[in-house]
């Protein structure tokens, strides 16, 4: 074959990859499972998330090929697992143009409770999305930073649809915040030159994108595309808390119902009424009581509960049903 031909038909062939987005949450904080690698120079991140080749020969399904990668890498058992996305944008795994096949990845979520003994890492979700965590107050990083420089992009070019765009994604001018819009704020940000990525990847920056040096505070960045990976499955589980009893999947088996508060809250990054929560869990049916005291917490012992399995089969949609939205305008 001449060499010509040989670079055609590597440019035109496709590896297909797994990547897996495994999330826990541990101390009231959201974790994500992460493999360190050497960067090829300063400009690339380290961190990214577990991820590989499938290989058919060796694995059944795609499903068994990510458990198997998770496992090797991490020393982690999944429990919860479920396709996320298929990622195959042009060069999303090369460092130069034309190099190398095409690699086309298969994204899952994947639910577990933290593994201390890990191989991996677990890293705070809100490292790689500071302007997530509205549990306290509303991110200062928004007004003082985000703000700015997406009116900035803004005045550039189609002022009106992306101002709107912007309103709509991060909730601006009285607008409510969705916190579903994980991947639709980042790849905002991406598109605006905000994140390190974008620098990167080679865009073309705009103007009114921040100097190097400032795109680190705009978040930590991930290798390849694995922070638009992570932003998409994010946003998937925090839907999914509403119609399905997913958050179970990274509780104890016993827990109390402030352990169960504060674990919504971790994954949705905005804080709840303590008494309207108590009230919808109890009455929603998802929950019921051991009849034993937790006093794992000090203080007065708290009543423990555990997941009540019998609700998925009483109703197609047994969520956490909070006004999540409501709670979160600060």
């Amino acid at each position: 074959m001449s060499r010509p031909a040989a670079i055609r038909e590597a440019a035109n062939a496709v590896i297909i990859g797994l990547n897996a987005c495994v999330v826990t949450v541990g101390d009231d904080v959201p974790r994500v499972l992460v493999v360190r690698r050497d960067p090829v120079s300063k400009a690339h991140a380290s961190d990214g998330l577990p991820f590989g080749p499938f290989e058919p020969e060796r694995h059944r399904t795609l499903e068994i090929g990510l458990r198997n990668l998770v496992k090797d890498q991490t020393q982690v058992s999944l429990g919860y697992v479920e396709q996320l996305y298929t990622f195959g944008d042009r060069g999303r795994h090369e460092l130069e143009p034309g190099e190398g096949p095409r690699v086309v990845s298969v994204g899952y979520l994947a639910l577990t409770r933290e593994a201390a003994d890990s191989a991996g890492r677990w890293r705070n979700i809100y490292d790689f999305f500071p302007w997530e965590d509205w549990r306290k107050e509303r991110p200062a990083i928004i007004d003082a930073m985000i703000r700015p420089r997406l009116d900035a992009w803004a005045k550039l070019a189609d002022a009106q649809a992306r101002n709107e765009r912007t309103r709509l994604c991060f909730g601006f001018d009285g607008l409510h915040w969705d916190e579903e819009k994980v991947l639709e704020r980042y790849e905002l940000m991406y598109e605006a030159g905000l994140v390190l990525e974008a620098r990167r990847d080679g865009r073309t920056l705009p103007p009114s994108a921040p100097p190097a040096e400032d795109q680190a505070r705009f978040g930590e960045a991930m290798l390849f595309d694995h922070r638009r990976i992570l932003a998409t499955g994010m946003g998937r589980l925090r839907g999914k808390l509403k119609y399905r009893p997913i958050v179970f999947e990274v509780m104890d088996a016993t827990f109390t119902l402030l352990d169960l508060q504060r674990t919504v809250e971790a994954i949705s990054g905005i804080r709840l009424h303590k008494q309207n929560f108590r009230r919808l869990v109890e009455t929603s049916g998802l929950v019921e009581r051991t009849g034993k005291r937790s006093t794992k917490a000090g203080g007065r012992p708290a009543e423990e509960f555990r997941f009540r399995r019998e609700v998925l089969r009483e109703r197609p949609a047994p969520g956490v049903k909070v006004p999540l939205r409501r709670a979160a305008r600060l």
